[in-house]
């Protein structure tokens, strides 16, 4: 066993670069002159320009990661696709155009409601609700 050896050339040493002529030719496989045959460039140097860093916007507020956006429909619209009254629900208000689908939708209470309606929605706004409850209908 303690004769074994790999085969000669099969182990080669690695090139160990930037320690002078002594070890590897005279620039250590760094070119002539200039920052990178020196020392190594921090991460970011950008050659002289401004980095990204110091580029990009500062204090100019935040994104809310948990924001929910809906779709609104106001109730004059409800009232023009609803003129005889009826159930209100997404999946009717996306066949009849009025939202995209699966996205959120909310109620707002511009304008007025004659008829009863029974809607089911993501959310309705505080003002639709009394208007849609004082013309009959309910909200779930």
């Amino acid at each position: 066993m303690h004769h074994l050896r790999p085969a000669p050339g099969a182990k080669k040493d690695r090139m160990r670069v930037g320690r002078g002529e002594g070890s590897k030719g005279k620039t250590a496989g760094r070119g002539t002159k200039g920052t990178k045959a020196r020392y190594t460039m921090r991460p970011g140097f950008e050659g002289g320009n401004i980095n990204f860093i110091m580029r990009a916007p500062k204090l100019r507020g935040f994104k809310n990661p948990f924001r929910v956006e809906y779709q609104v429909v106001n109730l004059e619209k409800l009232a023009e696709l609803y003129p005889s009254g009826g159930e209100v629900t997404i999946l009717d208000l996306v066949a009849k155009g009025a939202v995209r689908k699966n996205e959120k939708v909310k109620i707002l209470g511009s304008g007025d409601i004659a008829v009863k309606l029974e809607v089911a929605v993501d959310k309705v706004s505080g003002s639709a609700e009394q208007k849609i409850v004082a013309a009959g209908g309910s909200v779930k």
